[in-house]
This record gives structure tokens, sequence and C-alpha cells, in this order.
């Protein structure tokens, strides 16, 4: 899901909401509670998470594995991927 940029015209409050694309605009501040807010026009951010292709296949040397450093002491050896690479369910 994309990372859209807010900032509230009232009291400047800057914030980042994870919304669907479909999802209408956040209009409400948190801080001041106005209908004030605007989304940014910026480069909508985005994260790639779990085992896939990306996570996998396009890795090199020591960059870890996202999906395995979110969970907090997992302690599992995998790298989330295929192992061998051969998958056949992604």
């Amino acid at each position: 899901m994309p990372i859209y940029e807010y900032r509230c015209q009232q009291c400047g409050h800057e914030m980042e909401a994870i919304q669907k694309m479909s999802d209408d605009p956040l209009t409400d501040c948190p801080e001041c509670n106005n209908s004030a807010l605007q989304k940014l026009v910026s480069a909508a951010g985005f994260r790639l998470k779990g085992g896939g292709w990306y996570e996998t296949d396009f890795k090199s040397g020591g960059k870890k594995n996202v999906a395995q450093s979110d969970k907090k002491g997992s302690g599992g050896g995998s790298s989330g991927g295929c192992g061998s690479g051969a998958c056949g369910g992604h």
C-alpha cells in the first residue's frame, strides 16, 4: 500500500499515512482537530514485504531479508525465500 504525506493548513503538522489508493484523502488533523489536512504532491512511498522474487532474486552479499528483520527474535534460519530458488507457488 502507498504511503502518503499530509500537511495541516492550520497548524503545519506533517504526517504520513498508509492508505489504499481507493481510500478518500484524510481531512482531520490529529494535532489540532481541524479539517485542514491536505495531501502533498510527492512520490508515493511503499514497502514490499515478505518472501518473493523481489526479496530473494535480486539481492547479493550481506543484504538482509526485510521480512525476517521485521520479526523480532524470530531466530529462523531461512531467508524467507524458496531456498534453492525453485519456487512453484510464487
